[in-house]
C-alpha cells in the first residue's frame, strides 16, 4: 500500500513538473529543435563532409593492390591459338602493386578547404533555418498566448455581466427597469458568452497549431504563460549569421579557381610492383621479380578552357556582390522599420491605457447609477462596448508588439 502511495505521489509530481514545464516558451522552442528533421538533416550533412575529407586524406596515401591473371591456350593437333602471341599457350602472373600520386601542398590545401568551406557553408545553413524555426514557433506561441489574453479578458467582462444581470433581474422585478432594457442587458451577456466561446476554440486551435509545428502529438490544453521577450541587441551586419554566408561564397569562389590550377599543374604518379611474372616456357622458377617507375602528365593546350572556367566563376562572383549589396540594404532597412514600429505601438498601448483608465472610472460611476435605477441601461452597454473594445484593443497590440520584438530578435544571429 505504501509503496503504491509512493509511486502515486511520484506520479503526480511527475505530471505537475510536465505540466509547468509545457506551458512555457523554452520548452516549446527545445522541442522544436530536437525534433526538426532539416536540422537533423544538416548534422548528418556536416558528419558526411567529414567522410569526405577522410576519404581525400585516404587517396593521398599509397595504393597498395594485388592482382593474379592465369591463362592457357592449348594447341590441339596444329590448331590453336599462335603460339607467338599466346607465349606458348600459357601465361601466369600473381603481383602486388603500390601507386603513389605525388601531390603539390597548395593543391592538397586548396582541396581540404573547398570540404571546410562546403563544412561552414551548411553550420551556416543550420544556423539560419535554426533562427527560421525559432521565429516560427516564438511567432505561434505569441499567437496562442494572445487568444488565451483575450479569451481571459472577454471571461473577466462576462463575469462582470453576469453579476450585474443578477442586479438588473432584481431591479427589473421591482419595475426599476422595464423588460426591454433586461432583454436588451440579456442580448448583451448572451453575445459575450458567445464570444467567449469563439475564443476558447480560437486558443485550443492556436495551440495545436503551435504543437504541430513543434512535432508534438499530444492534443491536450494547457494554460500557457506570458512569453519573457525582449530585444536583443543587434550584432554589426558583417558578424551576422546571414551575412557570413556571402563571405563564405567569396572564398568558395576564390578556392574554386585553385582548384582550377589544379588540374593545369604537371601530375606525377609513382608507381611500383612485386610478384611472379611468367609464360611457364622458360625457368618458370626464376620469374619472380619486380618492377618501378612513375608517369608524368603535362598539360599543354586544352582550347583555353582554363580562362572560360575563370570566366564563369567571375560571373558568379559578380551575383554574389549583387546579392550581397542588396541584403545590406534591405537589412538596414528591416531594421530601421521594425524599430520606428515597436516605437509606435509602444506609444500607442500607453496610449490606450490612458484612455482605459478614464473608462474604468466611468464604469465604476455607472455601476454605482445603475444599482440605484438611475442609469440607462444602452448608455451603460455602450459603455460597456467602449470598455471591451479598449481591452481587447491593448491586448492585440501588446501581442503586436511581441511579434515585432520575435521580428527583430530574428536578425540579432
Amino acid at each position: 500500500m505504501v509503496k503504491i502511495f509512493i509511486a502515486a505521489s511520484i506520479l503526480i509530481v511527475w505530471s505537475v513538473n510536465v505540466e509547468a514545464q509545457s506551458n512555457q516558451l523554452q520548452y516549446y522552442i527545445d522541442i522544436a529543435l530536437q525534433n526538426s528533421p532539416l536540422l537533423k538533416d544538416y548534422q548528418n550533412q556536416v558528419v558526411l563532409n567529414k567522410y569526405d575529407s577522410l576519404l581525400l586524406r585516404a587517396g593521398f596515401k599509397p595504393q597498395v593492390s594485388g592482382s593474379s591473371v592465369n591463362t592457357y591456350a592449348p594447341v590441339i593437333k596444329g590448331w590453336g591459338y599462335d603460339a607467338a602471341i599466346t607465349n606458348g599457350g600459357a601465361g601466369f602472373a600473381s603481383l602486388i602493386s603500390v601507386n603513389k600520386l605525388i601531390q603539390n601542398k597548395k593543391n592538397t590545401d586548396a582541396q581540404f578547404n573547398n570540404i571546410n568551406l562546403q563544412s561552414q557553408s551548411i553550420s551556416n545553413a543550420a544556423s539560419i533555418s535554426q533562427q527560421d524555426l525559432k521565429r516560427t514557433i516564438i511567432s505561434q506561441y505569441i499567437t496562442a498566448e494572445g487568444s488565451l489574453q483575450q479569451l481571459n479578458v472577454n471571461k473577466e467582462i462576462s463575469d462582470l455581466l453576469i453579476k450585474e444581470e443578477t442586479i438588473l433581474k432584481k431591479l427589473t422585478q421591482s419595475s426599476v427597469y422595464k423588460q426591454a432594457d433586461y432583454l436588451t442587458f440579456l442580448i448583451t451577456l448572451q453575445q459575450q458568452d458567445l464570444l467567449v466561446k469563439q475564443l476558447s476554440i480560437q486558443y485550443k486551435n492556436d495551440l495545436n497549431t503551435l504543437k504541430y509545428y513543434c512535432g508534438i502529438t499530444d492534443t491536450s490544453t494547457v494554460t500557457l504563460q506570458s512569453p519573457n521577450i525582449s530585444v536583443n541587441p543587434l550584432p554589426g551586419i558583417s558578424k551576422s549569421v546571414f551575412f557570413k554566408q556571402f563571405e563564405i561564397d567569396s572564398l568558395k569562389f576564390t578556392n574554386n579557381k585553385k582548384l582550377v590550377d589544379i588540374n593545369y599543374r604537371p601530375k606525377v604518379n609513382l608507381y611500383a610492383d612485386a610478384g611472379y611474372n611468367s609464360s611457364l616456357t622458360y625457368r618458370a622458377y626464376k620469374n619472380f621479380g619486380t618492377s618501378f617507375g612513375f608517369s608524368l602528365i603535362m598539360p599543354i593546350y586544352d582550347g583555353k578552357q582554363k580562362q572560360l572556367q575563370y570566366s564563369k566563376i567571375d560571373v558568379t562572383e559578380k551575383t554574389r556582390a549583387s546579392y550581397q549589396t542588396f541584403f545590406t540594404s534591405q537589412y538596414q532597412q528591416q531594421i530601421t522599420q521594425l524599430t520606428r514600429q515597436l516605437t509606435a505601438t509602444e506609444d500607442l498601448i500607453i496610449d490606450i491605457n490612458n484612455q482605459l483608465k478614464y473608462i474604468q472610472a466611468l464604469i465604476d460611476v455607472n455601476v454605482k447609477l445603475f444599482g440605484s435605477g438611475e442609469m440607462k441601461i444602452t448608455d451603460y452597454i455602450l459603455t460597456l462596448n467602449n470598455f471591451i473594445n479598449a481591452k481587447n484593443l491593448i491586448t492585440q497590440n501588446k501581442i503586436s508588439r511581441l511579434q515585432i520584438i520575435n521580428q527583430l530578435n530574428y536578425w540579432t544571429k
